[in-house]
C-alpha cells in the first residue's frame, strides 16, 4: 500500500497525548514524598520492625503516567535471605499497617483486599491524592518491573507505546481489572508481544533475555539472586543492542498503534484456540500446551516471568467481546475515509480540533531522550496535574484556589500553547522497512493518488542474532 497524508497529523496527536500524560519532575517528587511518609508509618509498626519500603509496578519501571497509581512492597526483615511470608501472615501485617495509617490521619479510602491472590492494602494520600497499593514481600513484582525498565533500553518506542495503549484502554473502559478487563501488566505484555511479532521485529522473545522462570530463581541470598538476574538480562540486552544483522523496524508510533489494533481486533475469536506467549514471542495453540489446560479463562496471556500463570485472568468472558469491539472500532475510525481519522480516544475526544491548530513537530529519536525533550518544551499547568474523572469540573488546591479540570484527552490547549520545535527527518516508506498490508507489519490505510510524502522520526531500533546467556538452572 502507498503512503497516506493522515499519518503525520495522527503521529502529532499521539505525541500530543504523550506530552500530556508524561510525568514531570513534580510528579516524581510527590511520589517519593508519599513513599517517605509511608516509610515513617511502617517504622512505627512493631510487627513490621526492620522491614523496607520498596516501589514496584509502573513507577519502578518508568511506565507510569502523571496520574498513575503507586505500587509498594513491604519487604520483611529476614537477614540476608529472601523473605516469603504466607498469605495469612501477609493479611495480618497489612491489617496492622491499616490501623497505623488510620491513626496518622493523612490517608483515606483504606481498603484491605484479603481474598486476592496477592493480598493488598489500598489507600489514597490526602495530601497528594495519589492512590497506593501495598503488598507484603512482593519481590517478584519488583523484579518484573525492573525487567520492563531494562528492555526499554532496546527501543524507546516501547515506553511511549505502553503509555499510549494504557491511556487509550482507560478511555474506553478496558483497563479496569475490577470490572473484567485488562490490568496494566497484561496490556504491557500485549505491547511486548506486538513488538515481537511485527515485521521486522523490534523485541526478541523474552526467553532470549532470560531463559526459564525468573521468579523461580528468586531464592537464597537476596543480593546474589538479584545480581544474577540483572547480569543475565542486561548482558543479553547489550548483545541484542550490539547486533545489526537483521533489518531495522522504523515504523512510526502511528503505524505501530494501527498494527497493534489490527493484530488484536479479533481477539475474542482467537482466544478460544490460541494463547499469547511473550516468552516465545508466538501465538500458541491452547490444546498443545498442557500447562495451560484445562482452559478456564476467557483469554490467556502467559506471564513470561512466572509461567504458566495467566496475566489476563481478570478478563471475563462477558467483556472479551466488548474488548475486541473497542479494538475494531478504534482501528476503523483511524483508517476510515468517512470518519474523523483523528478520533483516537472515542467520540467524546476533542482531539479533532487539535489538527486545526499548528501541529506539534514530531521529535527526532536520535537526539535527547523524548521525556527530557517534553519536560523542557512545556510547563505543566495546575489543570494538567489533576486527574479528571473523564468529565469537566473544578479542582480545589490546598492553597485555597480552584482551577478548571479538563477531560484528560483534551490535549488541544496543553499542546498548542507549548508548541515543540524539534528537528525531524523526512522518510519515505520502502519495501524493506516492512510497511505492508499484513497485520504483522506497520499498515498503511487505503492509498489515494498524489498524497504528500510521509514524514517520520528517524528511529534507531536495534536488532539481534546472538546466543543468549541462560538462567541459573539452565545449561547451554
Amino acid at each position: 500500500m502507498g503512503s497516506n497524508n493522515f499519518l503525520n497529523p495522527l503521529e502529532s496527536v499521539i505525541h500530543g497525548i504523550l506530552k500530556v500524560v508524561e510525568p514531570n519532575p513534580e510528579d516524581w517528587k510527590i511520589r517519593f514524598q508519599v513513599i517517605e511518609e509511608l516509610r515513617s508509618v511502617v517504622e512505627s509498626v512493631e510487627s513490621l520492625r526492620g522491614a523496607t519500603v520498596e516501589e514496584y509496578g509502573s513507577f519502578a519501571s518508568n511506565l507510569f503516567s502523571k496520574w498513575g497509581d503507586l505500587d509498594i512492597s513491604i519487604q520483611l526483615a529476614n537477614g540476608l535471605y529472601i523473605s516469603d511470608a504466607g498469605k495469612r501472615r501477609k493479611v495480618a501485617l497489612l491489617g496492622d499497617l491499616q490501623k497505623a495509617l488510620r491513626l496518622r490521619g493523612v490517608w483515606r479510602k483504606l481498603q484491605l483486599i484479603s481474598h486476592a491472590r496477592v493480598p493488598i492494602l489500598k489507600f489514597e494520600s490526602r495530601l497528594s491524592s495519589i492512590s497506593c497499593d501495598i503488598s507484603i514481600d512482593n519481590l517478584a513484582g519488583r523484579m518484573k518491573s525492573k525487567f520492563f525498565l531494562w528492555i526499554d533500553k532496546i527501543d524507546e518506542r516501547f515506553r511511549m507505546m505502553v503509555l499510549l495503549v494504557k491511556e487509550w484502554a482507560k478511555s474506553h473502559g478496558i483497563n479496569d481489572p475490577k470490572n473484567g478487563s485488562f490490568n496494566s501488566f497484561s496490556l504491557t505484555l500485549l505491547v511486548i508481544f506486538h513488538f515481537q511479532t511485527c515485521a521486522p521485529s523490534i523485541l526478541p522473545p523474552l526467553r532470549d533475555i532470560y531463559h526459564g522462570n525468573m521468579i523461580d530463581d528468586l531464592k537464597g541470598v537476596r543480593t546474589d539472586a538479584e545480581q544474577h538476574i540483572a547480569q543475565v538480562c542486561t548482558g543479553n540486552i547489550s548483545r541484542f543492542r550490539s547486533r545489526r544483522s537483521m533489518p531495522a523496524n522504523r515504523c512510526s508510533l502511528a503505524e505501530l498503534f494501527l498494527s497493534f489494533l489490527a493484530k488484536f481486533a479479533q481477539l475474542d475469536m482467537k482466544a478460544g484456540k490460541l494463547g499469547i506467549c511473550p516468552y516465545t514471542g508466538e501465538w500458541v495453540e491452547l490444546e498443545r500446551n498442557k500447562r495451560w489446560m484445562p482452559k478456564t479463562y476467557a483469554l490467556f496471556i502467559e506471564d513470561p516471568f512466572e509461567q504458566p500463570e495467566n496475566s489476563a485472568r481478570t478478563v471475563s468472558n462477558k467483556n472479551l467481546g466488548r474488548i475486541s469491539e473497542v479494538f475494531v472500532m478504534t482501528h476503523r475510525r483511524l483508517v476510515s475515509s468517512s470518519q474523523d481519522r483523528l478520533d483516537l480516544l472515542g467520540p467524546r475526544s476533542q482531539l479533532s480540533q487539535f489538527v486545526t491548530r499548528p501541529l506539534v513537530t514530531i521529535p527526532s529519536y536520535g537526539t535527547a531522550p523524548f521525556t527530557q525533550q517534553m519536560q523542557r518544551a512545556s510547563r505543566h499547568t495546575p489543570e494538567q496535574t489533576q486527574r479528571p474523572n473523564h468529565t469537566m469540573g473544578m479542582a480545589h488546591h490546598g492553597n485555597g484556589h480552584s482551577s478548571i479540570v479538563r477531560p484528560w484527552w483534551d490535549i488541544q490547549a496543553a499542546v498548542v500553547q507549548h508548541p515543540i520545535s524539534i528537528h525531524t527527518t523526512n522518510w519515505r516508506a520502502r519495501p524493506e522497512d516492512g510497511i505492508g498490508s499484513s497485520n504483522n507489519m506497520c499498515p498503511q490505510p487505503n492509498a489515494s493518488s498524489h498524497h504528500p510524502q510521509v514524514h517520520r522520526p528517524q528511529y534507531k531500533p536495534l536488532q539481534h542474532a546472538w546466543k543468549p546467556r541462560l538462567g541459573r538452572d539452565e545449561t547451554s
